[in-house]
């Protein structure tokens, strides 16, 4: 439930269109439920402005099926990261409107049309191999109701593929930049705009790379002011943050 449920709910117990008891049955799920193996936070919305999102990573595949079992009861959206397809296949079989985004690794589940932001999200990222977590990044936001552009594989290998779209770039309220490797697209990016810069280090590249801790490192130390930083392929967290941002 949301404020606006809240609120809809309390002006017909008013009205006297709905018994109490019948709303207490309604929100007897908050704060949360208990589902033995995970305690679903109802109250989240609430509390954030946004319902709780699955990371499916280390659940089994009953488990993730088992929560958004429970959540299609609420009528929300639903998110889930770092899913796989036996985890989808379940899942369909209880929801036949679920998508699955084969190089995110997302589940989602649209039960309620958002208005989407007049501004965007810019995600911008160095190769086509940072594909996945620029997928997992745009999946995030669209569900939390923000229009998103994606300019990708505009490294600065060939720093003229990103030009060509800098335009579009300094458009967006909020830009997203995903690299691996060294990492330098972030910086470059955070010396072209006049909007907050939200970094992805990837895992991706060759051995002294350590799997994108050369990445975050180099994002961390970036020379261009306006530059912060998330966990190495964190798309979901930089989405988070940047629809908060986007939406103020």
């Amino acid at each position: 439930m949301n404020k606006a449920d809240i609120r809809n709910l309390l002006q017909k117990v008013k009205n006297n269109e709905i018994e109490v008891e019948a709303a207490m049955g309604i929100i007897e799920d908050l704060p949360y439920k208990d589902l033995g193996f995970a305690k679903i936070d109802n109250h989240r919305e609430i509390r954030v402005g946004y319902p709780e999102i699955i990371y499916c990573e280390g659940k089994t595949v009953e488990q993730v099926k088992g929560i958004i079992q429970f959540m299609l009861t609420k009528d929300n959206n639903i998110l889930a990261t770092c899913a796989n397809e036996k985890m989808y296949e379940a899942v369909r079989n209880i929801c036949a409107d679920t998508q699955y985004n084969v190089l995110g690794r997302t589940i989602t589940i649209r039960k309620r049309e958002e208005q989407l932001s007049e501004s965007y999200i810019a995600i911008v990222s160095a190769g086509t191999s940072d594909m996945p977590v620029v997928e997992e990044a745009a999946e995030t936001a669209i569900i939390l109701g923000n229009r998103v552009e994606k300019i990708v594989d505009a490294g600065v290998a060939g720093i003229h593929r990103l030009f060509a779209k800098i335009d579009i770039i300094r458009g967006a309220k909020v830009v997203i930049v995903v690299a691996g490797m060294e990492g330098a697209l972030a910086s470059v990016i955070g010396g072209l705009v006049d909007k907050p810069v939200i970094a992805v280090p990837t895992s991706v590249g060759y051995g002294a790379n350590f799997g994108g801790l050369a990445a975050l490192l180099a994002m961390l130390n970036s020379c261009a002011s306006g530059v912060s930083v998330v966990n190495i392929d964190n798309g979901f967290g930089a989405a988070y943050t940047a629809s908060i941002i986007n939406k103020l």
